[in-house]
C-alpha cells in the first residue's frame, strides 16, 4: 500500500494571515489507520484535503511512498476519498455507482463487474447491487460509498467524517465494521472525525489538532494516560478530565481542598516554575466517593446503567467548581445528596504554559 508524510505542510486560505494548517509534520505508516481529530476549525479536514489534492499546499510538502505529490492533481495521487454526504448518483444502481470510476478509466465491463462484486462481498452489499440509493438505509449508502473507493484499489483511503450522518446506534455499528474492514484489507487509511470517542476506538494512532497545529500524535492509550498538554487532556476522554486551576503555596499544590501528592520529578518541576499558577487534572474514574475526603453536593447524576457520572459541586479557592466522579454500576446517589470525594488514582499537573509536567 503506502506510507504518507507531511513535511512542514501549511495551508493559508486567501484573505487570511493565520494558517488553517500550520507546518504539519506527520508520518503515517503503511497499513495504518490514523485518525485526525479536533474541534471545529482545528484544520483536520483541511489537512485531509491537502493530502487529497483538493487544497493547495502553500508551504512544505506531502509525500506518498517518498514521491512528492504536493503539486500533483488529485487524479494522479492514487487516493480514494469517502465524504460525509455519500455523493452517490441517484439515477444509478449500487453496482453502477461502485463501478463508475472504473468505467471512466476504461476498465472492461467483465473486469469491472468482477471488482464490484468482490467489493460488494466484502461489504455485505451483494443483495443490493441492483437497487437505487433511495432504496437503501443510511448505513448501506455509506457502505456503497466505501465500496466505490475499494474497487479502485488506491494506495490511500481518505475518509472525511463518513459516519456523522448516521444515527447513534448505526454509527457505532458502522465504525466497528469499518475498523474491521481496514484491518482485513491492510490499507493505509486517514480518517477525520470531530468525535473523540470514534477516534479513540478506531485509530491505531490518533493525531490531535488545535488551531491548525498538531498537539500530539500517539496510540489512543498514550493520549489518554499521558496527554502532553492541557488541551489534549481536556479533549480526549468522555467525560472530559477534571481540570482545576490552582496556585503553589509553600511548594505544595492543593485542589478542591485535597492535597496533591507529587512524584519527586514533578515536585522538582513545580518548584522550578517561576509562575505560581498550575492546573491539576484528574480523570472521573480516579475520584471516589467514600467516608473521607472533601465535602460536595451532587448537582447532576448521569445514570448510564453500567456506570454513573456524578457532577459534584465543591468549594475551591473561595468559590465553587464542579467535578465529575465516575461510579461503577448503578448508583443510588441522587441530585442534592451530600457526600465526600477523594482522589484514588493518578493526577496530572500542567504548568502555566499548559504543558504537562512529567518525570
Amino acid at each position: 500500500m503506502a506510507e504518507v508524510r507531511y513535511e512542514a505542510a501549511s495551508r493559508i486560505y486567501p484573505g487570511s494571515e493565520i494558517p488553517a494548517v500550520d507546518s504539519l509534520n506527520l508520518d503515517i505508516e503503511d497499513g495504518e489507520l490514523l485518525v485526525l481529530v479536533g474541534p471545529s476549525g482545528s484544520g483536520k479536514s483541511t489537512a485531509l484535503r491537502m493530502l487529497a489534492g483538493l487544497e493547495t499546499v502553500n508551504e512544505g510538502g506531502i509525500f506518498i511512498n517518498d514521491v512528492d505529490v504536493t503539486l500533483k492533481p488529485p487524479q494522479d495521487r492514487d487516493i480514494a476519498m469517502v465524504f460525509q454526504n455519500y455523493a452517490l448518483y441517484p439515477s444509478m444502481t449500487v453496482a453502477e455507482n461502485m463501478g463508475f470510476a472504473l468505467k471512466q478509466s476504461g476498465v472492461p465491463k467483465a473486469q469491472r463487474m468482477e471488482q464490484v462484486r468482490e467489493a460488494a462481498r466484502i461489504l455485505d452489499l451483494e443483495p443490493y447491487l441492483d437497487r437505487k440509493p433511495k432504496n437503501l438505509s443510511g448505513g448501506q449508502r455509506q457502505r456503497v460509498a466505501m465500496g466505490r473507493a475499494i474497487v479502485r484499489s488506491p494506495q490511500v483511503f481518505l475518509m472525511d467524517e463518513p459516519l456523522s450522518n448516521l444515527d447513534a446506534k448505526l454509527r457505532v455499528q458502522t465504525r466497528t465494521e469499518l475498523a474491521d474492514l481496514q484491518a482485513r484489507l491492510g490499507v493505509t487509511m486517514v480518517y477525520v472525525t470531530h468525535d473523540q470517542v470514534e477516534a479513540m476506538t478506531m485509530g491505531h494512532r490518533v493525531a490531535v489538532l488545535k488551531d491548525g497545529i498538531l498537539q500530539q500524535v500517539d496510540a489512543p492509550r498514550t493520549l489518554y494516560n499521558a496527554p502532553v498538554n492541557r488541551f489534549v487532556a481536556g479533549f480526549i476522554g468522555s467525560p472530559a478530565m477534571n481540570l482545576v486551576d490552582t496556585e503553589r503555596i509553600d511548594g505544595s499544590l492543593n485542589a478542591i481542598g485535597l492535597p496533591i501528592e507529587l512524584s519527586p520529578g514533578v515536585a522538582a518541576a513545580v518548584a522550578a516554575q517561576s509562575e505560581p499558577e498550575f492546573t491539576v487534572g484528574v480523570r472521573p474514574e480516579h475520584l471516589a466517593v467514600g467516608s473521607e475526603g472533601v465535602d460536595g453536593e451532587v448537582s447532576v447524576v448521569e445514570a448510564l446503567g453500567s456506570e454513573s457520572f456524578l457532577h459534584v459541586r465543591v468549594q475551591h479557592q473561595g468559590g465553587e467548581t464542579i467535578v465529575v466522579v465516575r461510579e461503577s454500576g448503578q448508583s443510588d446517589i441522587a441530585r442534592g445528596d451530600r457526600l465526600k470525594i477523594s482522589i484514588n488514582g493518578p493526577v496530572h499537573i500542567f504548568g502555566a504554559d499548559g504543558e504537562r509536567l512529567a518525570d
